[in-house]
């Protein structure tokens, strides 16, 4: 076996599909389904995100061999080391009671993501506060937001550069302090004040005449009081404000006698009226006159560079700041000027998210697909030769022979070799076969039976939908009575065909001994308010617990069973048991289903939804997965609830409809998504796998994980990760979010529960958000790109904490101080645009008033969502446990799901093609034939234990029954029950020889009556109930059954008995052949 699987460069083996189109056997008989995958899409899939596989060859077991990771150097893990370089492992295993190597390499990693958490956590806040405060600090003469420009301030003057109000002052008889604020506000009054020169300390020692005059003498008079006494400033009257007064050049330049040296404005009309002439041998006079006498006044009259560049007057510039200084250019440095600009670019952000919020109200036109048309016919497919993407790569194959009364499923049909059944794809319609995946844990029964109401009574038709029902295990969940697995048998209608069934092993995530486990399949019928679902329960016969491998296996069940339908790949017996049922029920094999609803267990579907998501599918094959909105069942229980109303509200309609239009939803939550099986090429002959894809299997059901990342990833939240891995292999698909499609769920009640809750969510963001941003090719580029939104929100996470005392750092400060300028108000604005925002959504999208109401309560809340919740999670990075969110009867605390001892090796469970299996089966169907033959013949009068052509009683008997009892112990064509439903009809089957009559003439043929003898009545027989196959030991001899009669004479058709729930409504006309949807032909008008 290993050789023939020899490891390939750049793909698994596992990934090539074993062909179904080969010619028939030389000896034994041959049977095979019609193809369902021929040419797989092929690329170079992403490096797997746990345990890369070292070898490419799989073990016994089918799995692929993951390399050792204790080799080659891990620079994550000697950081790790380093940061916790003052714990060491002694210490840590004799206090810290951490025993095992690996909880202690998992605490210093968490150590180390918490400190780079912190790192984090300052630069945000640095870059929030602390980069005002360094590039243009409060203190600092040039901050612009200090200063108050010449004549904007009214009722203010300045003095010595600093703005006093003057509104009530008492302005003595030789100066008008109000006139002086009338004519031009803000206007410097030093010179009115009394000074002497000794009292400029800059100017002694200094020969210069600027520094030796004295400032108040008969040409320059000084009617106020001394200018440094405080009860001068009493008497009249005057109050200090915190503002400078600021010049721009344009005044400086129309002022007489000021200019500018480094941006200070000097005030030089005292000097000049003491000597209007030049003074001789002055160097500092001559280049004060040089500036305001031959200088232009359209340059600002600024003398920095004369005064700078000449050394024998530069002493004296400290002296002209002191004695003649006015004000300041209110002038940006480069620091102030970086500082206002962060501001000013999110205020635009913030404030342009408003209009350009992710406007749902489209989505009713364009998810809708254009293609359904009334009475549900789909006119428009992307197929033009209306071939079935199954029917092979020319759609050229036909049957051997017509069926006249309705087409046997596809796949289980015994076919000559050159045969596979055509199926036009306007068969199939918009209805495309939808899967719901059901997962129970430890919901209580009404719990449970209010979703699989909801999904029941869902408006999509019965015949096109499946409830698939996995019980995690062999658990009671707390406070209840039954266990989950009798729960879910209990509220099924079983079908009598398949009777009791048996436990059928299959492989589950575990390690050693835990990678076996054994589940029975319950098929049968859901029935409420008139409505019949097929549904499928798979229990896991297990102990208590041991069966139990979290969510993860539940879904594994289903992705790996259509992964291996889909390539024809080996079935363990659970799969060939479940793909007898499924075909059984839905009259299709299990080849025909598209896409899968996963549904958590307390979660209720609105009536629409299925049918909104599947046609969002059917509209864009380029989608892979959908999720609706998840709204709270349980809002007004407490407190704990009412707080999380608007969370899940926002998380909806403004995280996930903005990662939508990128088409990269990070996470589609499990309680409420489907998910593409399998998409349509767009020649229509083939199928490109998406969730059955075997990588994504492969990784999916990883269950031996080492790191905290990994842990993180893998066993805390299954949702993003199967997500992650999806948007991983196929980034140029589509994640979406559909508003039309609702549900409601049962939230956590009590804080404890949330906590534990929400740090699983917590932690598994942050780690996924880790992979997914490294993810270069999706959509978009630069700022405008997904890769662009995921690293916002992971960013956005680690850094909630210091985000909400940030938050309460600046609503303290402005109620304190508040703002005076509107740059100081900025901050405030954009604290007010980022709480009202979603008030703008709610009034936009939803027009509900309540959620208003819902919004103040979780504003009110922003401590816990913000800081406690965040800082707890991180703590508990190494915490990999579900905690108390799904509690279960004698469970504790941290019992892993999966973990098990021994060695495991694949032999026990046994893995077979489907060819194979049926081969078996069929094989057992005639030993038990003639065993009920032979035992009918030897004793006429004794009761046959082969009566119902069952292996109930089987005796083994011989090598051929080795696989007796992996294919179960039931015949589902036994005679006695009605024949399966007909899951589609052929595209001949129709009106085309039928006679349609109209109202009047039915109401004649009414009144007349009918001739019962015209038309015998037959009783059918078990002959029309025949297997859709038959048998012969000859290849040669092997032909298509139907279920006609197969006498030489007339060939009149059997009675058709209608299945459980089965309701088939005809809608034939003249002229026009009908399927189940409407029109068969895609060119037909209505």
């Amino acid at each position: 076996m290993a050789a023939r699987f020899a490891p390939q460069p750049t793909y698994a083996s596992a990934d090539v599909p074993v062909p179904t189109n080969r010619p028939p056997q030389p000896t034994g008989t041959t049977i095979r389904r019609a193809k369902t995958l021929t040419r797989p899409e092929r690329s170079v899939a992403p490096v797997p995100l746990i345990n890369p596989q070292s070898s490419l060859t799989p073990s016994a077991s089918g799995t692929i061999q993951t390399g050792s990771r204790s080799s080659g150097f891990d620079p994550w893990r000697l950081f790790a080391q380093i940061v916790t370089f003052w714990a060491p492992s002694c210490l840590l295993s004799s206090l810290g009671g951490l025993k095992d190597k690996g909880k202690i390499q998992a605490w210093r990693e968490k150590i180390a993501l918490c400190f780079i958490i912190a790192i984090l956590c300052f630069i945000i806040g640095f870059i929030t506060v602390g980069t005002q405060k360094v590039l243009c600090p409060e203190t600092s003469s040039m901050n612009p937001s200090r200063y108050s420009i010449l004549g904007s301030l009214p009722g203010t003057l300045s003095i010595l550069g600093i703005l006093y109000n003057v509104t009530h002052a008492n302005s003595p008889a030789s100066v008008n302090l109000d006139q002086l604020t009338l004519k031009e506000p803000g206007q410097d009054i030093t010179p009115y004040f009394y000074r002497t020169a000794s009292q400029y300390s800059a100017c002694q020692g200094l020969k210069f005449r600027v520094a030796l005059d004295q400032p108040c003498i008969s040409a320059t008079d000084c009617p106020l009081g001394a200018i440094n006494a405080s009860s001068t400033f009493t008497q009249l009257d005057i109050q200090e404000t915190t503002l400078l007064l600021g010049y721009d050049w344009d005044q400086v330049a129309a002022l007489p006698n000021y200019f500018v040296i480094d941006g200070a404005v000097l005030n030089m009309n005292p000097y000049m009226t003491q000597h209007p002439s030049p003074v001789a041998s002055d160097p500092v006079d001559l280049a004060i006159r040089t500036i305001l006498k031959t200088q232009a006044s359209s340059s600002g009259k600024d003398g920095t560079r004369l005064f700078y560049n000449r050394a024998d007057i530069l002493t004296a510039v400290p002296c002209l700041y002191q004695r003649y200084y006015a004000g300041n250019i209110a002038k940006i440095t480069p620091g102030c000027f970086v500082s206002s600009l962060f501001l000013y670019v999110g205020l635009i952000v913030i404030l342009a998210l408003v209009p350009c919020h992710p406007d749902t109200s489209h989505l009713n036109r364009s998810a809708i697909s254009p293609a359904v048309m009334p009475g549900g016919a789909n006119i428009s497919v992307d197929n033009r030769t209306g071939t079935a993407p199954w029917a092979g790569p020319h759609g050229s194959k036909k049957l051997v022979k017509a069926i006249p009364t309705r087409l046997p499923a596809s796949s289980s049909t015994t076919l000559l070799p050159e045969a596979a059944p055509v199926m036009s794809l306007t068969q199939i319609g918009a209805e495309l076969f939808a899967i719901c995946l059901v997962t129970c844990y430890s919901e209580g029964e009404d719990s449970i039976r209010s979703t699989l109401d909801s999904i029941s009574r869902t408006t999509y038709s019965d015949a096109r939908k499946l409830l698939f029902i996995v019980a995690d295990g062999m658990i009671t969940g707390a406070g209840e009575k039954m266990s989950t697995p009798d729960i879910c048998v209990g509220l099924l209608d079983a079908d009598p065909r398949f009777g009791n069934p048996m436990p059928m092993s299959y492989l589950a995530i575990g390690s050693g001994t835990k990678r076996e486990n054994r589940a029975m399949v319950y098929a049968g019928h859901y029935t409420v308010a008139g409505r019949r679902t097929p549904t499928v329960i798979a229990e896991a016969t297990s102990d208590k617990k041991p069966g139990n491998r979290g969510k993860r296996d539940s879904q594994l069940i289903l992705m790996n069973f259509f992964s291996r339908v889909t390539y024809n790949d080996r079935m363990t017996p659970l799969d060939f048991d479940l793909f007898r049922k499924i075909h059984t029920l839905m009259g299709v094999t299990p080849d025909f289903f598209e896409v899968c609803l996963m549904v958590d267990a307390d979660t209720k579907v609105y009536p629409e939804s299925l049918k909104y998501l599947v046609n969002c599918m059917h509209h864009d094959q380029m989608i892979m997965g959908v999720c609706g909105e998840t709204r709270i069942a349980n809002k007004r229980d407490s407190w704990v609830t009412a707080i999380q109303v608007f969370e899940y509200f926002i998380s909806h309609h403004l995280a996930k409809a903005f990662e939508s239009v990128f088409g990269g939803v990070s996470c589609l939550p499990g309680c409420f998504s489907m998910f593409r099986l399998k998409a349509r090429k767009t020649t229509g002959d083939d199928w490109i796998p998406l969730i059955v894809k075997p990588e994504i299997v492969r990784e999916y059901s990883q269950s031996e994980v080492t790191t905290l990342h990994q842990q993180n990833l893998l066993l805390l939240g299954e949702d993003r990760f199967l997500t992650t891995i999806l948007l991983r292999t196929f980034p140029n698909r589509k994640m979406m979010f559909l508003p039309q499609a609702k549900c409601r769920t049962v939230v956590p009640d009590t804080f404890k529960v949330l906590l534990s809750q929400r740090r699983r969510w917590i932690n598994s963001t942050i780690h996924n958000l880790m992979e997914l941003v490294l993810v270069r090719n999706l959509c978009g580029t630069f700022c405008f790109s997904m890769q662009f939104v995921v690293f916002m929100d992971l960013l956005g996470t680690v850094v909630l904490p210091i985000a909400i005392v940030l938050t309460y750092a600046l609503i303290a400060g402005m109620i304190m101080q508040p703002p005076t300028t509107f740059e100081e108000a900025i901050p405030l604005m954009l604290l007010v645009s980022v709480l009202g925002l979603p008030a703008v959504l709610i009034l936009i999208t939803t027009r509900k008033v309540v959620y208003v109401f819902w919004m103040i309560i979780y504003l009110v809340a922003l401590p816990v969502w913000n800081f406690v919740l965040p800082v707890y999670a991180f703590w508990h990075f190494d915490d990999f446990s579900w905690g108390e969110t799904r509690k279960v009867e004698g469970e504790t605390k941290g019992e892993g799901h999966g973990a098990g001892s021994g060695t495991f090796d694949g032999s026990s469970v046994t893995l077979r093609r489907w060819e194979d299996w049926e081969r078996s089966r069929l094989r057992k169907l005639k030993r038990e034939e003639r065993r009920r033959r032979d035992f009918d013949r030897m004793h006429p009068a004794a009761r046959s234990p082969y009566g119902d052509g069952s292996d109930t009683y089987s005796f083994v008997s011989s090598e051929d029954d080795h696989y007796g009892p992996q294919i179960g112990g039931y015949n589902e064509n036994n005679a006695q029950f009605p024949a399966p439903p007909v899951g589609l009809f052929a595209s001949g089957h129709g009106a085309d020889g039928n006679k349609v009559v109209g109202g009047a003439e039915l109401e004649a043929m009414l009144e007349s009556g009918f001739d019962d003898d015209e038309s015998p009545q037959r009783t059918p027989t078990s002959t029309m109930y025949a297997a859709r196959y038959q048998l012969s030991d000859n290849p040669s001899q092997q032909r298509l059954m139907s279920y006609a009669s197969s006498d030489s004479g007339s060939r009149t058709p059997p009675v058709q008995h209608q299945p459980y729930g089965t309701r088939i409504e005809d809608r034939s006309r003249t002229g026009e052949r009908y399927g189940p949807l409407g029109p068969l032909d895609p060119g037909e008008k209505f």
